[in-house]
């Protein structure tokens, strides 16, 4: 708990969770070593509690769904459910009250050490770690890191009990303070929302159990000084501004606070429940539950959400990019049907339980144990809470945070000798035989980590190129043919490796049917199709390509396979104009572009359809409407749209130097320095001199 947030990939070639992920499976698998090996010969008795039933039910769910449903989704689920099942097993018969306070030292201090390079990232623009959205310290996601620091935070209160010394526990105060300015600089609303429900619990808990504090001769003038040392905290540090560039271009200069309050205040926008991303959260949890309410008994399969959710969207919208549901307690119920009924009620049941005998039970043992009891409780409760708009539970930080969680209270259970709890003896061969599974455990989980570097590094790499050319803004220039080589050689590995990875090969195809590469693009579109089949925007990008191949035949038929999923969608009209145009009705197709475009509908198809069309039937109006919408909508990629506006003036359909000058102008204003002489080669001579 100290290592997973303090680390992390200084470059993109391997993502933040993958990594993670792999230091929490080796290292829980290390702790099975450690927990049997000095045991082999002696024996252990080895303790059960009945919650551990919970994450093994899953696991045996996800095991079975691979053969009637996603095999690789499902193999990932039954193991991710292992490793929580390790961690809690082994957390139950080891976590005594004076190792969950060296837990919880290694919860904090791992929250503050990410927290530092959240702080570095917001005042410094600070930029070591790879990463997506700022700040997000070392979990490519400001969301994720968000998310798990709110979920330490009650550990972390918990510490100030346990420590002796009141030197320290202000120093300790301090540290919590500052780990909540960076949280609040992130503005993550769910994450402010658990911070809102933990202000005034985490010191009620506090109060209510100052008498079991390990430092004693606490005074009222003691208490006022923690308060006021935390608050100043967050005032000295949270009004310092961001130097961050892209928190700047993206929210203004701002401090931490100004960020935190704006973005609480937004959750009670009108506008936001209409178009900011809740309104896309609640998409995709009403398309959830009408999948919960087709598939109730069994679900669609541990870890298909992603490959369902298509069928079950509304038919205005497409959301394939997403491929969680954001929100576990939905997800689960769709992927596991009524298995993930049972774990959700019966945890339900446990934690009420947990809570009620750490309220109501007031014998020695009991007392002794309430403190830690009460702070775990809220720690779950905020898992809980921030995991209805997010999938915490996925994430190896906060995953191993809720199996710990779990793990403490079954410990103190076994120690009180409460209820769902029993003991088997295990011999000294029964041990070595659980090492032994370790042993066979741990081989395929290194090799699973090798290849997944290596496929991620490939694909990453072929990202990179790909973007690369296409900033250049001629793609297709004899200057890019190595590299164009080589990036299809390191796509074709990474799939090779991993064929069901479709966070980012479409984004490579997308790039190689943008410089008319539509042979390999749709090798790729394919590749993902063969493990999700639903998405409509892959299919209609199949479909493109192979009518731009001349086949239509198997162009309509994809291009029915998505009509039948999606029917009204944006990119499904884009493509018929374009079938029309290619089968014989090309008056049909340009009415229809043209009327598309002026009702607003942009669409990166739509607009390449219509200037097609107007260059092909001798239309430069519609073709000059297409490329300035395109131009507008897309500013990036504006560098091939000036300069194929430049060529219709220049041509006898629309013949303007004035203007054919002016976009030749403007494509050059818009070139990185380094592609300037590319572009210019594209350029006619006599306009070269401007």
């Amino acid at each position: 708990m100290l290592v997973v947030p303090a680390v992390g990939m200084p470059n993109e070639s391997l993502l933040q969770d993958t990594f993670k992920s792999m230091i929490v499976s080796m290292l829980a698998l290390t702790a099975s070593f450690a927990f049997f090996w000095p045991r082999r010969k002696a024996g252990v008795v080895l303790r059960f509690h009945g919650v551990l039933a919970l994450p093994l039910a899953l696991m045996l769910y996800a095991l079975c769904s691979m053969v009637w449903s996603h095999t690789y989704l499902g193999g990932v689920e039954a193991v991710r459910w292992f490793i929580f099942s390790l961690v809690l097993f082994l957390g139950m018969n080891t976590l005594t009250q004076a190792r969950v306070t060296w837990l919880a030292w290694g919860i904090h201090v791992g929250a503050v050490m990410a927290s530092l390079w959240a702080a570095l990232q917001f005042w410094f623009d600070w930029s070591f770690f790879a990463q997506a959205h700022h700040p997000a310290s070392t979990f490519v996601n400001r969301n994720f890191f968000a998310e798990f620091v709110v979920c330490t935070l009650p550990w972390s209160v918990l510490l100030l009990t346990c420590i002796r010394d009141k030197t320290s526990v202000f120093l300790l105060t301090f540290s919590i303070g500052f780990n909540v300015v960076a949280l609040m600089m992130t503005g993550t609303r769910s994450a402010l929302a658990g911070l809102l429900f933990l202000l005034p619990v985490l010191p009620t808990l506090a109060f209510m159990y100052r008498r079991q504090w390990v430092s004693c001769g606490w005074t009222a003038a003691h208490g006022l000084g923690l308060l006021a040392l935390f608050l100043s905290t967050i005032l000295s540090l949270g009004n310092l501004p961001t130097a961050n560039i892209k928190l700047i271009n993206e929210f203004g200069q701002s401090t931490a606070i100004d960020r935190a309050f704006k973005r609480t205040l937004s959750m009670t926008s009108a506008e936001e429940y209409r178009s900011g991303s809740f309104s896309i959260r609640a998409q995709m949890w009403q398309a959830t539950t009408l999948m919960i309410a087709a598939h109730p008994l069994t679900g669609v399969g541990a870890g298909a959400w992603e490959v369902h959710i298509p069928l079950f969207q509304d038919a205005n919208t497409q959301m394939e990019i997403d491929y969680y549901a954001h929100n576990e307690l939905l997800q689960l119920l769709a992927e596991y049907g009524m298995v993930g009924w049972g774990f959700l009620l019966i945890l339900l049941a446990f934690l009420c339980r947990a809570a009620y005998l750490t309220w109501s039970d007031r014998s020695a043992a009991s007392c002794r144990e309430a403190p830690l009891r009460a702070f775990t409780l809220v720690s779950l409760l905020v898992l809980v809470l921030v995991s209805n708009a997010g999938f915490a539970w996925r994430l190896a930080g906060t995953g191993a945070l809720f199996a710990l969680g779990l793990a403490v209270l079954a410990a103190s259970d076994v120690r009180r000798h409460g209820l769902s709890v029993g003991r088997w003896y295990a011999q000294g061969h029964h041990c070595v035989a659980a090492l032994c599974l370790t042993a066979v455990c741990t081989g395929p989980a290194m090799v699973i980590a090798q290849q997944a570097i290596e496929c991620e590094t490939k694909l990453v790499r072929a990202t990179k190129l790909a973007l690369t050319i296409s900033a250049s803004g001629v793609p297709n220039d004899p200057f890019w043919a190595k590299d164009r080589g080589e990036l299809l050689q390191l796509l074709k590995q990474g799939i090779a490796i991993n064929p069901h990875y479709r966070k980012i090969t479409p984004m490579v195809a997308d790039a190689l049917a943008s410089w008319g590469d539509w042979e390999n693009a749709i090798g790729v579109w394919q590749s993902v199709l063969a493990s999700r089949p639903f998405v409509v925007v892959i299919l209609a990008n199949v479909a493109r390509g192979q009518i731009q191949m001349g086949n239509l035949t198997a162009a309509q038929d994809f291009f029915d396979r998505a009509k039948r999923i999606q029917p009204n969608a944006a990119s499904l009209t884009s493509l018929q104009v374009l079938l029309w145009s290619r089968t014989g009705h090309e008056q049909q197709a340009m009415q229809k572009a043209q009327a598309l475009l002026q009702t607003g509908v942009i669409d990166r198809d739509l607009v390449q359809v219509a200037y097609t069309l107007g260059l092909q039937q001798h239309r430069p109006e519609l073709a000059i409407l297409a490329l300035e919408l395109g131009i507008k909508t897309w500013p990036k990629r504006a560098v091939d749209g000036w300069l194929k506006l430049g060529d219709i003036y220049n041509s006898a359909d629309a013949f303007d130097t004035t203007k054919a000058k002016h976009a030749y102008q403007n494509a050059l204003k818009a070139t990185d320095p380094a592609y300037v002489q590319i572009v210019l080669n594209r350029i006619p001579a006599i306009y070269r001199s401007i």
